[in-house]
């Protein structure tokens, strides 16, 4: 340890005379021992410089240390600290590109509405229609693969966005325009990958329908996009069976359905 204290001492007696040799008469530098920053040797070594370059500068009989502090304080460099910042646009912009509805699992069902008529598929039409199926005839009620998905920002409401396929097939419940208003369709997916993360200014949102709860088993399906437009089947009485697109203030539909789980 003494042996490391003699050098710096030599060291820092070395620079002292080599910094004297070039200050004007009557100055001189003290090195202290205190650590300092690159900083500080900056502004140092340009206050020094400034002394020694002879620009106009004279030293007279009252230079006083007050005046050797001014002089090093106008020499000092100044330090700018520069934030790169995102931009709002390129904020929204990946916003914009990312996900609105992600896939979470899946599972089987059946849905019957609350006249206890289940949903059947017509082959010939491609459409959904609601019967009342008797005990040897149950097996035409359709079963149905739903699939829940999450996003991003909670919803406002407690609905949940699903997908609804029917079992052994690429069909898939869409809610399109026909006719200048909202309709159910089935729609043939190819590639069942594009319905596991939609993009929530996408097209694909066709095939999403917020499953809200309303009691035990018993729920609505509201097209995520047309909203106010809810899957319904149509009264007992009335000839009409196919299962289709109404608004929430229909008379004459039938909007609450028992979705029962299978598995």
């Amino acid at each position: 340890m003494e042996f490391e204290s003699n050098c710096s001492l030599m060291k820092n007696t070395s620079a002292s005379v080599a910094w004297s040799s070039k200050l004007p008469q009557g100055l001189d530098v003290e090195i202290s021992h205190h650590p300092i920053t690159l900083h500080c040797v900056a502004n140092l070594i340009i206050a020094m410089e400034r002394l020694n370059g002879g620009k106009g500068f004279t030293l007279g009989t009252e230079f006083r240390d007050e005046d050797l502090l001014n002089f090093l304080l106008e020499s000092a460099v100044e330090e700018h600290i520069v934030l790169e910042l995102e931009s709002a646009h390129t904020e929204r912009s990946e916003a914009s590109r990312a996900p609105g509805f992600s896939s979470k699992g899946e599972y089987e069902c059946s849905v019957t509405d609350s006249e206890n008529k289940c949903w059947v598929l017509n082959k010939g039409s491609m459409e959904l229609h609601a019967m009342m199926l008797q005990g040897g005839s149950s097996y035409h009620k359709v079963h149905l693969n739903l699939s829940t998905y999450v996003t991003p920002v909670p919803s406002e409401t407690e609905a949940r966005p699903v997908a609804l396929g029917i079992k052994g097939s690429n069909l898939y419940l869409s809610c399109v325009t026909s006719g200048g208003r909202p309709t159910l369709h089935l729609e043939e997916v190819a590639d069942k990958e594009q319905l596991k993360s939609i993009n929530h200014e996408s097209d694909m949102v066709r095939f999403l329908f917020y499953k809200r709860d309303t009691g035990i088993d018993i729920s609505t399906l509201e097209s995520a996009h047309f909203r106010n437009w809810f899957i319904s089947t149509a009264l007992q009485q009335d000839n009409t069976k196919m299962v289709n697109m109404c608004q929430r203030d229909s008379s004459n539909r039938l909007t609450t359905f028992t979705i029962q789980r299978h598995n």
